[in-house]
């Protein structure tokens, strides 16, 4: 019993990364129209430096974030990760002005970053191949819980504060981000790490008995140790690494040109451009964090059941269906609970499919060797996807309609479902090293690959 809450309280530890990562990606939402409205800027250079600046640090923290963990340790970066989000969340509810609130949201965004690398590679490297799944996955339900509670708190601050509500939106953050920083300094470092980069046998297999009571840890070990003898002749961008590189780069690339952080970043100015009263927005926002927390619930519970293509495949058909009824009933200038309601059957698809997989799915395809590269170009794909959307947003919302933008996401979760059906390996109850051996074999043939 004493192990199995191990394993737990460092999960949950790790995960709460994820809680910030939500939380800090979401609440900007509520103070997006207050503070274009208090500095008075243009839509482009407030799509710039107020909505997509803590997208654009979140890109570099994905893509430099490999390195913290692959040189200081998977526990260590998870720590900085929490005082970065600490920084953010006091600077910006203090910022006198754009630049050091842009600054600010950069510096959160680092650790948004850091954390879709780190905190995914930790738990997968510490679970056993039969729950990694849904423990992967809790990573992404503290997002969606994370994304939640930023929407009720932001609709709950609206009613009680006026001009100063988006400082308190997004001050309140720095709470969880201190009681996380505290919590991840009692999680044990990952084993794999320890015989990687420290050749502390020991230490290793003292960790892995602990998290792995029921393995055989000599065996586990052994597999282990036949990975890191592998590490010093891999260089990761190389064709050996061909596969995982374009399975990481897809996954990623679809998540966001399904129209995810648009929607989750400007659900109130959609719903203004539904038709919904001012006064409606906010509350508006709350079914689509209730559904994604749901969903996801839901996700977690089948990932290492039905298995993660599976999962994919529920996913882009939900997005097809609910993409497309969105652009109808802005075609059709349907009432705005009708858009309300595909949004969130949209959010569902999501949830279920994409939100559920994506970060168990990269962390579980790449070798011990360049995990934390591999994690990295994923996460980084998947942020300068999301930050280039999240840029041009203001524009496209002014220049195309509702109809226009939801039908071309519906178009590209078409070539989602093409890219699970030809091309995504199924991942479950399968160990790290097993994957390695599946997936990189010395010849790779792609058409072998199921």
């Amino acid at each position: 019993m004493q192990n199995k809450k191990s394993i737990l309280l460092s999960v949950l530890a790790a995960s709460l990364a994820g809680f910030l990562f939500g939380f800090d990606t979401i609440v900007i939402s509520g103070a997006d129209r207050p503070i274009q409205q208090l500095w008075e800027m243009s839509d482009l250079f407030h799509g710039t430096f107020i909505m997509s600046m803590a997208l654009w640090g979140t890109v570099v923290g994905a893509l430099l974030g490999g390195i913290p963990c692959d040189r200081f340790g998977r526990r260590n970066t998870l720590f900085v990760i929490g005082i970065l989000y600490l920084l953010s969340a006091l600077g910006s509810a203090m910022a006198t002005g754009p630049y050091i609130f842009s600054l600010s949201r950069f510096i959160g965004g680092l650790g948004v970053g850091a954390s879709s690398v780190a905190a995914p590679i930790y738990i997968s490297e510490i679970t056993p191949a039969n729950k990694r799944g849904r423990l992967v996955a809790s990573y992404q339900f503290n997002i969606v819980f994370g994304i939640l509670v930023a929407y009720l708190s932001n609709f709950l601050i609206g009613l009680y504060f006026e001009d100063a509500a988006w400082r308190w939106m997004l001050g309140v953050e720095a709470i969880p981000a201190a009681i996380y920083s505290l919590l991840v300094l009692g999680i044990p470092e990952s084993p794999r790490w320890l015989a990687l980069r420290k050749n502390a046998e020991q230490e290793a297999r003292m960790i892995l008995k602990q998290l792995n009571p029921q393995a055989n840890i000599d065996k586990l070990f052994a597999d282990i140790t036949s990975s890191v003898k592998k590490a010093s002749k891999e260089v990761f961008l190389s064709k050996k690494f061909s596969f995982p590189i374009i399975l990481a780069f897809l996954i990623a690339f679809f998540n966001q040109f399904s129209g995810i952080n648009f929607v989750l970043y400007y659900a109130p100015r959609i719903f203004e451009q539904a038709g919904l009263a001012a006064g409606e927005v906010l509350g508006a926002s709350v079914p689509i964090g209730i559904v994604n927390l749901c969903f996801t619930l839901l996700g977690m519970y089948l990932i290492d059941r039905v298995g993660r293509k599976k999962l994919m495949y529920v996913g882009s058909i939900g997005y097809i269906l609910s993409l497309s009824g969105v652009a109808w009933a802005f075609f059709a200038e349907a009432e705005g609970g009708i858009v309300v309601f595909f949004v969130s059957a949209f959010i569902a698809a999501h949830a279920i499919g994409q939100g559920t997989v994506i970060w168990t799915f990269i962390s579980e395809i790449f070798p011990n060797s360049v995990r934390d590269y591999g994690m990295s170009l994923g996460s980084g794909t998947h942020w300068i996807c999301a930050a280039l959307i999240t840029l041009i947003t203001p524009t496209v919302l002014g220049t195309f309609s509702g109809a226009t933008i939801f039908a071309f996401f519906a178009g590209m979760m078409f070539l989602q479902l093409l890219f699970v059906w030809k091309l995504m390996p199924e991942t479950k109850n399968k160990t790290l090293e097993e994957l390695e051996n599946e997936l990189l074999p010395e010849d790779v043939d792609f058409a072998e690959i199921e």
